[in-house]
């Protein structure tokens, strides 16, 4: 084959649609052709080559699965496959049914497939407040900041962060916030600016109160309660142990995550294809999962998660600032683990929150590693509440919080397999 007809044949791989021209025509010249009889193992036992795209026959992918999607397993001209997440499970074997032709990326040149990194601002950016009188701030949605992505509401975490941050602005400067009691009302419109006002609740000695009020269109969509405490000595003790989890560094990114299951043969073909194509808007929070596994949306798994945490920018030493980033950066995840208990096949669960509380017991440095432990106890007449606490990499516990979420599952189901994270 010459280089052109290889470059031709990869245009029509799912994986490689979203890379520029330039890319295609370099792997072009990189892949290797390799040949396999029926019945012979392609990978076996986690031994790969690099990534495959099948150019003629037919491979399946041992895996067990149900009989209505058995034919998500059978690989065809165009299909790919590779080495994927690193989890406890063995990674699956993968056998021609017939006289198989792979076109093979070496294991050295697959950073070839990874798509242009889009850029996204600062979280202290998408935290800006801008002042328009007194106790008044006014808050936008940038066009590349992170959004809910189920209807293009303002996200959660970003009220959340601007608010504490109003809030901030009309205290003491010895005075930090500690607690925070906020609750979601309406869903905010992306298009329109966020008017923070701020209500003096209290003014002590030690401690000071306020509530902030979010306004769009002269309607309150999100309120806030927040209490502001002088730093002091005092009595110290802590009975929770942060659990034995893998060091971050360690650990994949969410970016290398998402890319590891797009060659995953143990994922659904259609899955993989689904996540290749869709465009992928990054975060300013670098998350790394404590126990990645390999389950999608229509899988039951426990209702609990861990992961380490951190901006993937440096921070000023302003303590308030962090506090408003960790407060920002949860929300990302927090919800969805009370849905794990219930994902099944041709399930869409619509969730949003309803209120959330935050405790912060001691300074924290939202640009170092936190990892964050949360849990579903309870979920019950389409409410369900996830616990949460968030150590630093000491071990000592630096914020608790509790979010209650409205789920309900959807009028009209959706088969289409998506990523939980």
């Amino acid at each position: 084959m010459t280089i052109d007809s290889v470059a031709e044949f990869l245009a029509g791989v799912p994986l490689l649609q979203r890379l520029p021209t330039s890319s295609l025509t370099k792997i072009a010249e990189l892949v290797q052709v390799e040949h396999y009889v029926k019945g012979e193992f392609v990978i076996h036992n986690g031994n790969s080559k690099g990534v495959y795209f099948i150019l003629q026959g037919e491979a399946e992918v041992c895996v067990d699965s149900d009989d209505d999607i058995r034919h998500e397993f059978i690989l065809t001209r165009y299909d790919y496959f590779g080495i994927g997440v690193p989890t406890p499970e063995q990674q699956a074997d993968v056998v021609a049914l017939s006289k198989l032709t792979c076109l093979v990326l070496p294991s050295e040149h697959c950073c070839l497939l990874q798509p242009k990194q889009e850029t996204f601002p600062p979280v202290e950016t998408i935290l800006h407040l801008d002042p328009v009188e007194a106790n008044i701030y006014r808050g936008i949605t940038l066009p590349s900041a992170p959004k809910n992505d189920a209807s293009c509401r303002i996200f959660g975490g970003q009220f959340i962060g601007h608010a504490i941050a109003a809030a901030s602005k009309t205290v003491d400067g010895s005075k930090i916030v500690h607690h925070i009691n906020a609750y979601f009302l309406l869903a905010g419109d992306l298009d329109i600016p966020v008017m923070y006002e701020v209500h003096c609740l209290r003014d002590g000695k030690s401690f000071a109160s306020r509530k902030v009020d979010a306004i769009q269109n002269g309607i309150v969509v999100f309120t806030l309660l927040a209490s502001f405490h002088k730093d002091e000595k005092g009595f110290e003790y802590q009975e929770v142990v942060m659990p034995r989890v893998p060091a971050p560094e360690t650990l994949l990114s969410v970016e290398e995550l998402r890319e590891r299951r797009i060659i995953d043969p143990r994922f659904p073909r259609s899955y993989r294809n689904k996540v290749a194509a869709a465009k992928h808007v990054p975060r300013p929070i670098d998350i790394r999962f404590c126990d990645p596994d390999i389950t999608t949306n229509q899988i039951k798994s426990p209702p609990r998660l861990r992961y380490w945490l951190r901006t993937k920018d440096k921070l000023t030493n302003d303590q308030t600032l962090h506090r408003c980033v960790v407060a920002y950066a949860v929300d990302l995840l927090l919800g969805g683990v009370v849905a794990n208990p219930h994902r099944q096949r041709g399930l869409t669960i619509h969730a949003l929150s309803l209120n959330h509380t935050m405790w912060f017991h001691r300074h924290v440095k939202a640009d170092d590693w936190i990892l964050l432990v949360i849990e579903s106890p309870v979920a019950t007449a389409a409410r369900g509440v996830v616990l949460g606490q968030m150590f630093n990499q000491n071990g000592e516990l630096v914020v608790s919080l509790v979010q209650e979420g409205l789920f309900r599952a959807a009028s009209t189901p959706q088969t289409t397999i998506k990523a939980k994270y």
